[in-house]
């Protein structure tokens, strides 16, 4: 028999009453504060195969927690290990003020990194490495809730290099590639950084707009064409607030294990990991809708293998497409795109189905005709109660 799910609360105004039996039974509380409702605790509900996770726990209550309940004590981190929802860019930049460069020192993703820099991207302190692993088990449980909206199929990532300038062409070309794919429907994701992952993001922000207004944010985030020159960040604000979007939706993944790289809030909905081997193994399993490959060095060759691989063992299901992004860099420059064909030809591989363009709309037509659900789920902002 199945085991059913556990009902997660994460808000006190959605705290269970007891079943016919007299037992609150199978839930997953996170992050209450049992303190601020004393008639809920005075009523004297009892407790049974429960998760409490980082839940403040008045004394009075203790003894109607169950031994088949679990508690995880809040940990004392920067971060909060059992986060509910995924992050946004103003939680992520919470402290950052756009007219004070300074601030992104101080702001909440400058915090979490510091200290995970102090500890050590290999700690092994129990308590540390406790954290960032529940963290990340979070972070996954509310991405999942938050594709749960959306055909598996309708998921779609962009990889390409994170050294890729807003000012470059093929930087241009990702953000109107992912534009016109997300007003097509698709729910686009990256690994959430720099370069052409935040062109990503920024295309799928800009859906919906015309293009004058698309060359005109693009000419603001122009002034600071890598992440490394000043005034990227704030320019990508600028953009944000001259150009609302409250219609569509993007998904980013980026990692603290790169956290010098810092995460595009262009990105309405982020899911950001300690443990990168975590992020870039979910990122190319969710894209079951296909992967466009821009141009990129070492990373972006590593994702293309992995997602090969998983293709050809078809280890999420059907295979989807790999469409690369650039004939000469592809076949010429780094050939990996020569080296699948004659792999696949060879029967060393199975089930690719490869392309290689120079064309955006060739591209976005091969991600288009596989496959045609008979009906797309809107990938819409407003739809951000991943609570």
């Amino acid at each position: 028999m199945k085991a059913q799910p556990y009902q997660e609360v994460s808000e006190i105004s959605h705290l269970p009453a007891p079943d016919s039996t007299g037992f609150i039974t199978h839930y997953v509380f996170q992050y209450i504060d049992f303190n601020k409702v004393p008639q809920y605790v005075a009523a004297g509900h009892r407790f049974s195969d429960c998760c409490f996770l980082g839940c403040e726990i008045p004394s009075e209550m203790e003894d109607q927690i169950g031994r088949t309940c679990l508690l995880f004590p809040r940990m004392g981190r920067t971060y909060n290990v059992f986060r509910s929802r995924l992050y946004s860019g103003e939680d992520l930049y919470e402290g950052y003020d756009p007219e004070n460069e300074d601030s992104f020192a101080t702001c909440f993703d400058s915090r979490v990194f510091t200290d995970y820099k102090e500890k050590g991207k290999d700690c092994t302190d129990i308590r540390e490495t406790l954290g960032r692993t529940l963290h990340d088990r979070a972070m996954s449980d509310a991405m999942n809730a938050f594709l749960s909206r959306f055909d598996p199929k309708q998921v779609v990532a962009i990889m390409g290099g994170h050294s890729q300038r807003r000012t470059d062409a093929s930087y241009k070309r990702v953000a109107l590639i992912s534009k016109s794919l997300t007003e097509k429907g698709k729910l686009m994701a990256s690994g959430g950084g720099p370069g052409a992952m935040e062109a990503t993001h920024f295309g799928a922000w800009m859906a919906g707009r015309t293009l004058e207004e698309f060359e005109e944010a693009l000419e603001i985030l122009s002034v600071a064409p890598t992440f490394s020159d000043e005034g990227w960040l704030r320019s990508a604000f600028e953009v944000r607030k001259k150009f609302p979007q409250s219609k569509y939706c993007s998904l980013g993944i980026p990692t603290w294990f790169y956290g010098h790289e810092p995460a595009s809030p262009f990105a309405t909905h982020i899911a950001k990991y300690f443990y990168n081997s975590v992020r870039e193994d979910t990122l190319l399993s969710i894209a079951k809708g296909g992967i466009i490959y821009s141009p990129g060095s070492a990373g972006t060759i590593q994702e293309i293998f992995q997602d090969a691989a998983q293709n050809h063992y078809a280890t999420f299901g059907d295979p989807s497409p790999m469409v690369f992004l650039g004939v000469d860099f592809f076949t010429r420059e780094v050939p990996i795109y020569t080296l699948m064909e004659d792999l696949l030809q060879r029967g060393k591989y199975k089930g690719l189905m490869l392309s290689v363009t120079d064309d955006m709309q060739e591209a976005i037509d091969t991600i288009m005709a596989f496959p045609t659900p008979s009906q797309y789920h809107t990938s819409s902002v407003s739809e951000k109660g991943e609570e």
